[in-house]
This record gives structure tokens, sequence and C-alpha cells, in this order.
């Protein structure tokens, strides 16, 4: 794999990881009862925007500069998940016959792939205007909750 790809994914997974960290943090946790539609992921958006807004208290330029990494994650979201309304049934699919659908599991990645890479730019961007726009009292802060959030499996206690 070529280095900028590798540079472009680990980019990728650390603003996923801000982001998902930062939302988890907000109330709901619509995803652990089922499939989320539209509006519940709409209002754990804005939840989660509220709360960032709020923890790191930002100013009005870094409010938009985060509503727009928001809506470039949501987009490359969307673009991940594709054609496919139930990812779970589109795997399933590939261990439905006799044998491995070899053929269809690659062409799943390569779509995968596609979409990481065609959208990697716009997310990097976005992450890096939301960051750099803020001070670096708040940048501390970014990073102490990423530190904290780095065993977001385990339970809390």
């Amino acid at each position: 794999m070529k280095p900028w790809i590798k540079r472009t994914l680990f980019g990728m997974l650390g603003a996923s990881l801000l982001v998902g960290s930062l939302s988890a943090c907000s109330s709901g946790h619509g995803w652990r009862h089922g499939q989320m539609d539209e509006q519940n992921i709409t209002e754990m958006r804005g939840k989660m925007l509220e709360r960032v807004g709020s923890k790191l208290e930002l100013d009005t330029a870094q409010k938009q500069k985060l509503e727009r990494l928001a809506d470039t994650l949501q987009a490359q979201r969307k673009a991940f998940l594709g054609d496919a309304a139930r990812p779970r049934e589109a795997l399933q699919a590939l261990v439905a016959g006799p044998q491995f659908d070899r053929v269809a599991a690659q062409a799943l990645v390569d779509a995968k792939v596609r979409a990481v890479q065609t959208g990697s730019p716009e997310v990097i961007a976005a992450m890096g205007d939301f960051y750099d726009s803020l001070k670096p009292e708040q940048q501390s802060q970014v990073r102490e909750m990423m530190t904290k959030r780095r065993g977001w499996m385990r339970h809390r206690g």
C-alpha cells in the first residue's frame, strides 16, 4: 500500500475517532436499539455539535468549521455504506452459497476503498480546518478527550 494511502486512512480513522468519541459522550445511544434512521442521526448530530461546542467553548467560526466537519463525515459515511441499505445482508450474501463469493467480496472491498480514497481529501481538509482553528488549550482538550475515549468498548466504572 502506498504511503499516502496509509496516511489518508489513518487520518480518516483519527477524524472518525474524534467525532465518534465526542458523539459517544452524548446521550441517546439509539444505535444500541436498532438501525438508526435519518431523524435519529440528525438528532444525534445536533446533540454532538452542541456538546462539543459547549465543552470546548467554541466561538461562531469554530462551530461553523465543526458543522462542516460533521457534514463531511456524514457524507463520507453515506458514500462508504454505498447502495447497501443493510450492510449485514451484503456480507451474508457472500456466504449464502456452498462457496465463499470471492468476486463479490473483492468488489465490496474495492467499492469501500474507492469511497475512502474519493472522500478522504475532504474529510482531512475539514478536520484540519476545524483543529487548526482551535486555540492551544482547546487542542489540548481534544487530545485529552481522545485519550480518555481510547477504550470506548470497555464498560465504564
